[in-house]
């Protein structure tokens, strides 16, 4: 996992909605159960978001969790921005520098 000792930078209103706008036709890519916000969903959450920079997580019907306290502390755990929550569905971005410059989620400029 990526240390956590400075929050990321804020995103503009601008990049927030060109990154919806990217994770609109993405399927969830992990699902929290009945374990809720386990050591290892919190892991799996990191890695993908590592491999892809913006993902989808889906809070199933039986976890028992809260969306917005579940999508804070995800964010803070794994150091990512928050994007949207719609539903029980959480969009996350955090960009990855070791990934090729070519591959990276380009931000528009504010």
């Amino acid at each position: 996992m990526i240390p956590m000792d400075t929050a990321p930078t804020p995103l503009t209103g601008k990049e927030k909605k060109y990154l919806k706008t990217l994770a609109h036709p993405l399927a969830p890519v992990v699902q929290l159960g009945k374990e809720g916000l386990s050591a290892q969903a919190i892991a799996a959450v990191d890695t993908e978001l590592t491999r892809h920079e913006l993902i989808k997580v889906k809070i199933g019907g039986n976890s028992g969790l809260e969306k917005e306290e579940t999508a804070a502390t995800l964010a803070s755990a794994i150091g990512s921005h928050l994007v949207q929550v719609i539903g029980k569905t959480l969009v996350f971005y955090r960009e990855n520098p070791k990934r090729p410059k070519e591959q990276r989620i380009r931000l528009p400029k504010s």
